[in-house]
C-alpha cells in the first residue's frame, strides 16, 4: 500500500495530535460534503482576490492525483471557482481543492465526486486578469504548504504533513490510531469509564 493510501485510512485527529496541532488548516475550512475526505500531494495556487486565471492555469498543469491548494487571503466575497471549473478539475484527474477561499454553485459541486475543503460559499465570480503564481510555497489557512506536501482532510478539517516529515508522521499517526482503538475496547462500560477518568485525574 503506497503512502498516499496510507495516509487516507488516518484521521486528521490523529494526524494533528503527532504534530502537536501545529500544520492545521484554519477551522473554518471545511468539506462541502461532510463525509467527503481526501489524501494526496500539494499543487500549490497563489490567487489574488478575485483574480483567478491562475487557477486554470493550476488545472491544466496539475498532474493526476493532486490536491489543488489555493491560497485566495482568505477572501469570502469572489468565488475561487463554480461547479463547471470544479468538474474541469475531476475530469482531469484532480483529487481534490482545498481553499482558503469560497465557492459557489455550491448545488452543483455537491454533484460532482472531487472534495471540495473551503470557507464557503458566495455568489459572486472572480475577473481573470491574469496574475498569480502555481507551483510555489504558499500559506493557506495560517499554515505554509510547500509543493509536495502530503495534504490530508475529512470532516474535522486539514491538516498539511511537510514531505520531509512524512514517513515519521506516517508511524506515529498509524501508532495513534491504534492507541485510539485500543483505549477504546478497554473502555467499553461504566467502570472502565470512571476507571479512565480516575487514572487520567490522578496522574
Amino acid at each position: 500500500m503506497n503512502i498516499i493510501s496510507q495516509f487516507e485510512m488516518i484521521p486528521t485527529t490523529c494526524i494533528s495530535d503527532v504534530m502537536q496541532g501545529l500544520n492545521n488548516l484554519d477551522s473554518q475550512i471545511k468539506p462541502l460534503k461532510e463525509n467527503d475526505r481526501v489524501a494526496g500531494r500539494a499543487f500549490t495556487v497563489k490567487m489574488p482576490v478575485g483574480d483567478n486565471l491562475v487557477f486554470l492555469k493550476a488545472l491544466k498543469e496539475a498532474p493526476p492525483g493532486s490536491v489543488l491548494v489555493v491560497d485566495a487571503k482568505g477572501d469570502t466575497y469572489r468565488a475561487i471557482a463554480g461547479d463547471f471549473l470544479v468538474g474541469v478539475a475531476q475530469m482531469l484527474g484532480i483529487k481534490g481543492i482545498v481553499a482558503h477561499g469560497v465557492i459557489r454553485d455550491i448545488e452543483g459541486i455537491r454533484k460532482l465526486n472531487i472534495p471540495v475543503f473551503c470557507l464557503g460559499t458566495t455568489v459572486a465570480a472572480s475577473g481573470k486578469a491574469g496574475m498569480g503564481e502555481i507551483n510555489v510555497p504558499v500559506s493557506c489557512g495560517g499554515v505554509t504548504v510547500h509543493p509536495g506536501d502530503m495534504i490530508v482532510g475529512d470532516a474535522d478539517g486539514v491538516v498539511v504533513v511537510p514531505q520531509m516529515r512524512e514517513q515519521e508522521i506516517l508511524q506515529k499517526a498509524l501508532e495513534k490510531l491504534q492507541m485510539d482503538l485500543d483505549r477504546a475496547k478497554r473502555v467499553s462500560s461504566r467502570e472502565e469509564a470512571l476507571r479512565y477518568l480516575e487514572n487520567v485525574l490522578n496522574k
